[in-house]
């Protein structure tokens, strides 16, 4: 836990960019029936009914010390995904980072010895030399702000019925743009110093 706090506390440098990476999924809900639109007076009205359509996959990394974020959305979440997600994440949105500083939370598809499941050695080795991972504890990925973003996402993007992955990567691109051009962040206020105080039950007692 210090050792993320601790990380949160140091400068911002391009050569070595701090990012989060958080997962969420969104369920794909089609209606039955076409809502009544909105009018003066009178809110816009949705059938209860709705239908199934998938799920959509959401991978949030956000870069708390510039406020930039970057959402993909896939079918699914597994290893192959989390590889293709690092690629993108090093050769298109930080091709000139000299390591970045990752922070992830301990799910199982999160390992470097994923990225050898899907690229040749080479590549596999050149992807995982530009990563240095920073894992939350267990039960502690409270600490990872990337699910902060998350939280906002849902609550002013996707808090409604969506039908489609096409449709998601629509609302969640303009999303994503209205956020980056705001270069809106998220103001961290939590410490090291305040975790001693705040979660001294979770330290051990010494009686010397």
């Amino acid at each position: 836990m210090e050792a993320i706090l601790d990380l949160y506390q140091q400068a911002d440098d391009p050569a070595y960019p701090l990012v989060c990476f958080d997962e969420g999924c969104k369920q794909l809900l089609g209606e039955y029936r076409q809502a009544y639109p909105a009018r003066p007076g009178r809110p816009a009205r949705y059938d209860y009914a709705y239908f199934h359509t998938g799920v959509c996959n959401l991978f949030m990394s956000f870069e708390p010390l510039r406020g930039r974020r970057d959402v993909v959305c896939f079918r699914q979440r597994t290893q192959r995904e989390w590889a293709q997600w690092v690629k993108h994440l090093v050769d298109d949105l930080y091709p000139e980072a000299v390591r970045i500083r990752l922070v992830v939370d301990n799910l199982n598809t999160h390992t470097l010895a994923a990225l050898y499941h899907y690229f040749p050695p080479h590549e596999a080795r050149r992807l995982a030399s530009k990563l240095e991972l920073h894992f939350t504890p267990k039960h502690g990925s409270w600490l990872n702000m990337a699910e902060i973003e998350l939280s906002v996402l849902a609550r002013q993007c996707l808090n409604r019925r969506l039908d489609s992955l096409a449709l998601v990567q629509a609302e969640v691109a303009a999303w994503q743009a209205q956020r980056n051009a705001a270069a809106a962040t998220i103001d961290w206020r939590f410490t090291t110093a305040d975790a001693r105080i705040r979660l001294k039950h979770l330290y051990p007692n010494f009686h010397l």
